[in-house]
């Protein structure tokens, strides 16, 4: 009992503290010296500066500002401008025709930008505009793009996946390798249901876009778009094949980037300059969180309340799938108040513990955490890719969560068939060298 009171108590100083606007950092830091404080006998001053220092000098840590940078130097390419028309020619004959494009333009920027935010704003500056003109359902073009864009947090190279690997001390690499085949699997089924819908309502798609193209000149059409996935290809290849570290690919594929954009023609002292400071803003903002989240961990090791929750939740006999369950809502709630990032770095600390009391592989309960997360991107009233896209649009934000509702239930289904078929998320990662 004087553990929940414990808990309680913490967690109500820490709604407090957000709820008054202070940065998330700085509350889960006042929250690691509340904890010291008033529950152990630990030094505050001392654990503060071996936190802070332990936090910082992470190596794998490194990827991070790297894969931003490389994200930063293409979101200001003219990667964008060129995504259109180089996937229309390959979908312009399955159902559902360029609603198809929103899905797979997501797919091919989120794992370039590994944002969920900025994969919404650089499709849908593109798509909504092109798709709208061309007479497609709104409402299926804004919710192509509000679910798809959710892939940024999964498909690697993903921000939110080196947080996670760096908060749990996972390997960075079988994360980024996990994450592929659910991150495919997502696609799938907002592709399918694209194509049910489609079917379903015929009149509701335009015909106008029967063109054939060759093989060859489909290849034509999206020739700028080859280096790009090309490079996307090297840089999760090198990792899976064991050739290089995920900061060693992040490297190398900063220096592609800009071989790429200046081979493009967008590479100017200006866009380098915004791309570079870009890249020092949000690194700063989530390694500050992230320094902030190791001395929370820290302190709440010291004063034992993961250990004796984790006790506490076995005492129920919750079944892993029921735990599960219980889990998946707590994200989801936590995830309309809260970012990501911020849900994952609040939540480890405490939920890890009881995750492998309960057998769970802390790889695999990664991969579901993200896409849980990615749920919560979608609704409201904090979901950041429905604030960009009615930032796009100048719709209702109510009206944009439910054009996306659709695809909140497919990610949904995602999480229910990686947790019946784990190997989902093991397969890759078992099948690499240690």
């Amino acid at each position: 009992m004087d553990m929940i009171w414990m808990s309680l108590i913490l967690l109500a100083v820490l709604l407090a503290l957000l709820a008054a606007g202070l940065w998330v950092a700085f509350s889960l830091t006042a929250i690691g010296c509340v904890a010291l404080y008033f529950f152990s006998s630990i030094p505050v001053g001392d654990s503060l500066s071996t936190a802070f220092y332990s936090a910082s000098v992470s190596w794998e840590l490194a990827a991070l500002p790297m894969f931003i940078w490389m994200g930063e130097v293409l979101f200001r390419s003219r990667l964008s401008e060129e995504m259109f028309s180089g996937i229309a020619p390959w979908v312009g004959k399955v159902p559902g025709r360029l609603l198809h494009t929103n899905i797979v333009g997501c797919g091919i920027f989120a794992a370039i930008s590994g944002s969920s935010a900025a994969t919404a704003a650089t499709i849908g500056k593109m798509s909504i505009p092109e798709l709208t003109r061309r007479g497609y359902d709104q409402k299926q073009v804004l919710g192509t793009l509000a679910g798809s864009a959710t892939l940024g947090l999964l498909i690697p190279p993903s921000i939110i996946l080196i947080v996670y690997g760096v908060a749990t001390e996972q390997s960075i690499a079988r994360l980024f390798v996990a994450g592929i085949l659910p991150g495919i699997l997502l696609m799938v089924l907002f592709a399918g249901y694209v194509m049910i819908w489609s079917m379903m309502n015929p009149a509701a798609v335009p015909k106008g876009e029967s063109e054939s193209f060759s093989f060859a000149a489909k290849l034509q059409r999206s020739r700028p778009l080859i280096p790009v996935v090309l490079l996307i290809i090297g840089v999760i290849g090198s990792i899976y094949g064991g050739l290089a570290s995920p900061t060693e690919s992040a490297a190398i594929g900063v220096a592609l980037a800009h071989l790429l954009s200046w081979r493009g023609g967008s590479m100017s002292r200006q866009t380098f300059i915004s791309a570079l400071m870009g890249t020092v803003k949000t690194s700063s903002m989530i390694a500050f969180i992230l320094v902030g989240a190791h001395f929370l961990t820290t302190s709440m090791g010291f004063t034992g309340i993961p250990r004796e929750l984790a006790a506490w939740i076995n005492t129920l006999d919750l079944s892993p799938y029921m735990l599960l369950v219980a889990l998946t809502l707590f994200f989801i709630l936590l995830g309309c108040f809260l970012d990501g990032i911020s849900v994952v770095v609040l939540t480890t600390s405490v939920i890890l513990p009881m995750v492998q009391a309960a057998g769970i592989d802390p790889l695999w309960f990664g991969i579901y955490l993200v896409i849980v997360v990615e749920m919560s991107q979608i609704t409201p009233p904090v979901g950041f890719n429905l604030f960009v896209i009615q930032g796009l649009t100048g719709e209702n934000i109510l009206r944009v969560a439910w054009a996306a509702l659709p695809y909140f239930l497919l990610i949904l289904a995602g999480v229910v068939l990686i947790t019946l078929f784990p190997e989902i998320v093991t397969y890759l990662p078992g099948k690499m060298g240690n």
